[in-house]
């Protein structure tokens, strides 16, 4: 049996990794997007590390576009077999998907508009919206802990992972020669006692495991230290400098998290009076469905409901979906709370919220959670003074605030909490989905608390599995 990383590998994105069984039978665990500007991926989104065509089955650990977003073009390129999921993976897939098909579409438009004629090619889109209608045919779903079989000898189960509505860690059990082999691949790993989600769940005991570690060197904020934090951050902005708080937010759980503490603080009369608006079709469309999948919700959420019906929403918050009411936000000097995507400010409104918000010293700017570093949001995290946004620099003159805490993804310590039951049973530890610092500083924790291998492995990098 053998294992290749063909994506996620020293990267924070692109999450793909490929298993194949001794009799050929492939298995691909997620099928994410690159999300970036690296020099050494950008042609990562439109090539792939094996043949879509020889696939067997997907399995899928959560609807993130960096573990999801190449679904489309997999089908594109061939692929014929089913895609498994959980049931809200698969209904969040259905809009991020035909989302990330319209920013394809459009983002080949720009470009072949904008390229000097007669020195490069036309580019086309990754996928269309049709390659996302044949992809959601093939998903096939299964409840949390319902063991299933992929084909005889592969049996699969899905534990609640607590990242993001529908996200699953995934235990495979897989037969074959009469030797039985347990893998399991964390996905993105939750954090524990956080708003809306039920607490990540353990795996058992695998063979080997590939583990996510985007925070492997760093610890959140507690939860009362966080919401203190962000009080003073929106009333210095919007009561003090009488300014806008812009925060760039993940459509898809960042964004209903950020909306339902508000509403706590809202119901608790403690959120200073000014408008809050979120500005993003995707994540409107996203917190409906969040409202269709109460099976995912934690014990708190589920008694809230009962006190207050619209956890995701209150008198003063607005969800946008126009593009003239969200042009109209720009020329506005109302203090306010704009909370739009894409979280790395890559891509979506959030982008033009930045143009022209950024250079005004009353506003500021919230990062809550990870971004790659040559994102916008990245290079605002790290300090930059200027960043470029559709061809202009525009030097940043607002306060920058970052919120780690916010963070869907599990701290240091809390990953480390997530696997120490399998120190006595993994042969090998992969980590995947973090940048190498993090990584190193990660497995030097993990070595330290009695894990025997652990391997980084290199794009396209190669392991016989026992």
């Amino acid at each position: 049996m053998k294992l290749k990383f063909c994506g996620a590998a020293r990267e924070v994105t692109g999450s793909a990794h490929l298993i194949t069984l001794d009799d050929g039978y492939t298995i691909l665990l997620d099928c994410g997007m690159y999300q970036g500007y690296s020099n050494n991926m950008k042609d990562f989104n439109e090539n792939w590390l094996f043949d879509p065509r020889s696939l067997d089955c997907v399995i899928l650990s959560h609807a993130h576009i960096d573990h999801c977003g190449r679904l489309p073009k997999l089908v594109h390129d061939g692929y014929r077999g089913q895609i498994y999921s959980t049931h809200a993976t698969r209904s969040l897939c259905s809009i991020l998907l035909l989302d990330s098909a319209m920013i394809q579409e459009k983002d080949a438009e720009f470009y072949n508009k904008k390229r000097s004629k007669g020195k490069h090619d036309e580019r086309e889109a990754l996928y269309n919206e049709e390659d996302v209608k044949e992809t959601m045919g093939r998903f096939v779903t299964f409840s949390y802990g319902k063991k299933f079989t992929t084909r005889p000898g592969v049996e699969v189960e899905f534990r609640d992972a607590g990242h993001i509505l529908g996200s699953a860690s995934v235990a495979l059990t897989i037969t074959e020669g009469g030797k039985t082999t347990k893998i399991g691949f964390s996905g993105d790993i939750g954090r524990p006692n956080r708003p809306i989600l039920r607490d990540p769940q353990q795996m058992d005991s695998m063979d080997y495991l590939l583990c996510e570690s985007t925070y492997g060197d760093k610890f959140h904020e507690a939860a009362p230290q966080e919401i203190n934090r962000l009080l003073a951050i929106i009333r210095h902005t919007c009561l003090e400098k009488k300014g806008k708080l812009i925060i760039p937010a993940f459509s898809v759980g960042r964004t209903q998290e950020i909306v339902y503490i508000l509403d706590q603080l809202e119901n608790a009369q403690q959120l200073p009076p000014m408008p809050v608006y979120v500005d993003s079709p995707l994540a409107v469309n996203a917190t409906v469905l969040y409202g269709s999948h109460p099976e995912c919700y934690d014990a708190e959420l589920s008694s809230y409901i009962l006190r207050d019906p619209n956890p995701f929403g209150f008198a003063r918050l607005k969800y946008i979906k126009e593009v003239e009411d969200s042009k109209k936000l720009n020329t506005s000097d109302e203090p306010c709370i704009i909370i739009s995507a894409s979280g790395m400010a890559n891509a979506g409104r959030i982008k033009h919220h930045l143009f022209n918000n950024i250079e005004n010293h009353r506003n500021t700017v919230l990062i809550v959670g990870y971004a790659t570093p040559d994102t916008p949001a990245g290079r605002l995290r790290d300090g930059s003074k200027h960043i470029k946004l559709f061809g202009e620099e525009k030097i940043v003159r607002c306060d920058v605030e970052v919120m780690d805490s916010f963070s869907a993804h599990a701290d240091r310590g809390e990953i480390s909490d997530f696997v120490k039951n399998q120190r006595q049973s993994v042969k090998t530890l992969f980590l995947v989905h973090g940048e190498i610092e993090r990584q190193e500083s990660l497995k030097s924790l993990l070595l330290s608390e009695g894990f025997h291998k652990i391997e980084i492995p290199m794009l396209g990098q190669e392991f016989n599995l026992g």
